[in-house]
């Protein structure tokens, strides 16, 4: 069972999340033949406070 985790910042649309997962889902289905019904996506949000780029907060 593939399980695939992505971490970004918080607040995209649910409409952009649920267009993550699913090309995620192709990707890994095309990628190593994986059963589609077997293929796990987990978003995790992370707020812009807690994500540091070159030394500094983003939020």
């Amino acid at each position: 069972m593939p399980l695939v985790t992505v971490t970004m910042i918080e607040g995209r649309p649910p409409e952009a999340k649920r267009a993550l997962i699913r090309e995620v889902t192709d990707a890994v289905e095309r990628a190593i033949a994986a059963p589609r019904p077997s293929i796990r996506v987990i978003i995790q949000e992370v707020p812009a406070a807690h994500w540091g780029v070159a030394g500094e907060p983003k939020g």
